[in-house]
């Protein structure tokens, strides 16, 4: 790969689900064996609540920080692991608007790589980009199943 050419991304979305962050332990191994980097989405979803404009925004400002905690502790543990260091980033919107608009927008995404629930419904992304958006990214869905363990990602890595 070229000195110009970026390196290839893993963008994983991160909530405080536990799958999550199993998603996020695979795209960081992923990335250490391609040389690669990973980008963490964290997004702010609008509340339905609009009667007054105050108390929404502190709702959303709640959440906001509520999320950047949740990535903190994420991305701490993967740091911790494996020194990797990933760039986080955090939008507001509706979910899958806003993870299509993403990975549209940058192009050394390599993979979108979600954790799907171990049991019962895979998580509203899971069933979005396997279902009704499925093939209409700019790259492969990984989809990572939530009741992996840490020597089951390792060989899968």
């Amino acid at each position: 790969m070229g000195e110009s050419e970026p390196k290839r991304t893993y963008l994983v979305v991160i909530d405080d689900s536990p799958e999550a962050r199993v998603a996020l332990r695979f795209a960081a191994r992923r990335a250490i064996k391609t040389d690669g980097l990973v980008e963490v989405l964290a997004i702010v979803e609008p509340q339905d609540f609009v009667q007054w404009g105050g108390v929404q925004a502190a709702i959303e400002e709640e959440q906001k920080l509520r999320i950047e905690g949740i990535v903190s502790g994420a991305v701490g543990e993967i740091m911790d692991e494996s020194g990797l260091k990933p760039s986080i980033v955090i939008r507001s919107g509706e979910p899958t608007k806003v993870v299509r608009e993403y990975v549209g927008e940058r192009t050394e995404v390599a993979a979108l790589v979600l954790g799907a629930a171990p049991a019962g419904n895979p998580g509203p992304l899971v069933a979005h980009f396997t279902g009704s958006d499925a093939g209409k990214l700019p790259c492969p869905v990984m989809i990572i199943p939530g009741s992996l363990d840490d020597e089951r990602l390792e060989q899968l890595s």
